[in-house]
């Protein structure tokens, strides 16, 4: 089992940046790949960034490029999240969710597509 846990959330302004993190315990070396997803009030849960943990390739929403950048650090035990230029929109409750069903050479953007889940955390960008 692996077991993930955000942490990072909070209340900024519009413009301000925001670092979110996910921490892996339990079977952690045994994910493939792991990813943010985020929910946004009366919306359903979107795909926004995912990284393959071994070659560290990302993949991105059309909507975070260029704002978000999605990490993991050399042990690959924490994914991170970083989000600049904030805006009202990307308030949401942010969750990283893992994958070990092994390799793919497509990015995995669907929600089926991964096992574990952490509880999410809060991001709210006031105007």
């Amino acid at each position: 089992q692996v077991q993930l846990v955000e942490s990072g959330g909070e209340l900024v302004q519009a413009g301000d940046s925001l670092r979110l993190s996910c921490a892996a315990s339990g079977r952690a070396f045994s994910i493939y790949d792991m990813a943010w997803f985020r929910q946004a009030p009366g919306k359903q849960r979107e795909f926004v960034a995912t990284i393959k943990r071994i070659r560290g390739s990302t993949y991105y929403a059309d909507f975070v490029k260029g704002r978000f950048t999605i990490s993991s650090d050399n042990a690959k035990t924490t994914l991170y999240l970083q989000m600049n230029r904030l805006t009202p929109e990307d308030t949401a409750v942010y969750s990283c969710a893992g994958t070990a069903r092994g390799h793919t050479v497509y990015y995995r953007i669907e929600e089926r597509e991964y096992d574990y889940w952490g509880q999410g955390t809060q991001v709210t960008v006031s105007s």
